[in-house]
């Protein structure tokens, strides 16, 4: 169900109650991105004429995940204290704000769509740092102190595996390639290591860049703990390059470059054959969650034509795990 814009006079009555400043809401828009989420950019001008940039990051619809905007909220929150480049949380909506699900963030300026940031002059000097400051941010992610951090899910690599399994089987249809990447997968699992934070979605699109590069790191939502280079494979995914296939990270760098910054900012080095394994794992999850978007459009879960238009990325994902196991 696709919900209408926030009502400015809440929004307002909120960011009294919360921040005890009363302010204006002005400039209020939808933002780009985001087929499972709203992100509502304003802007909040306070009496004297202060205007402040926030964002708000909602549920489509009444209260839906809700616990799972507090859980984002406050891996944002420890995140930016743990020296993390992310929005820094204001505060988290309550039933009483009647806004639905979500919380309020300050507003980093820059791009988030991936195709501009590989293609646009503007982003010429940027895009040669990326992959050494993914590095460096996949490393303060990892690092940070799992006591610190709110309840999380630590799935094996099996229980991983078997929730795509049941999600791909619930549809009823074949798909040759991923039951031979289910078997792959499974034969060339690694060992478990120590469990640290996973954002889960990391990877180009949910950056917000700048000329100077990368300023901060977006949508938590999938966050859990696991093996950390997890994030190193997803980000390598054939499909956040963008079209740009000659730069496996993300379509702007190298792996060296993504490595030489993990290891300089305290990440561990990475076995090349775990990188592949998590790499290969993540274009079967891509191909499994493109048919579960598309089909969240299809039952009129969430009416939209971004999400009926993913599920045609099936073959693509499918293709780029084969190339990956053979």
């Amino acid at each position: 169900m696709q919900r209408s814009a926030p009502d400015e006079e809440r929004l307002a009555t909120a960011i009294e109650r919360h921040l005890g400043q009363a302010a204006l809401v002005e400039n209020l828009r939808r933002l780009s991105g985001g087929a499972s989420r709203e992100t509502w950019s304003f802007d909040a001008t306070r009496r004297g004429g202060e205007r402040v940039g926030l964002v708000l990051r909602r549920d489509p619809g009444g209260h839906i995940g809700e616990p799972g905007r507090t859980i984002e909220y406050e891996l944002l929150r420890v995140a930016h204290a743990g020296g993390v480049a992310v929005p820094e949380v204001r505060f988290l909506l309550e039933p009483g704000d009647d806004l639905g699900s979500g919380f309020v963030m300050e507003r980093v300026e820059g791009e988030t769509i991936a195709r501009r940031i590989l293609r646009n002059d503007a982003y010429a000097g940027a895009r040669p740092r990326m992959a050494r400051q993914c590095g460096e941010l996949a490393a303060r992610i990892h690092a940070l102190e799992p006591d610190t951090l709110p309840s999380l899910p630590c799935p094996s690599v099996a229980e991983q595996l078997e929730q795509y399994r049941e999600l791909l089987d619930g549809f009823g249809e074949p798909h040759p390639a991923f039951e031979l990447g289910f078997r792959w997968l499974a034969d060339h699992a690694p060992d478990p290591g120590p469990a640290t934070l996973v954002h889960g979605d990391f990877r180009n699109g949910n950056f917000i860049v700048g000329t100077d590069g990368i300023r901060a790191v977006l949508d938590w939502e999938l966050a859990h703990l696991g093996d950390p280079v997890e994030d190193l494979g997803w980000l390598c995914v054939k499909s956040w390059r963008f079209g740009v296939n000659d730069h496996r990270v993300g379509g702007f760098g190298g792996t060296d470059d993504l490595l030489d910054g993990y290891r300089a900012a305290g990440g561990d080095d990475v076995d090349p054959e775990r990188l592949r394994f998590w790499e290969a794992f993540g274009n079967l999850k891509w191909g499994v969650i493109c048919k579960v978007q598309a089909y969240t459009h299809l039952l009129g879960t969430v009416r939209s034509v971004e999400l009926a238009a993913i599920g045609r990325r099936v073959p693509e994902a499918e293709w780029d795990l084969l190339e990956l196991i053979a």
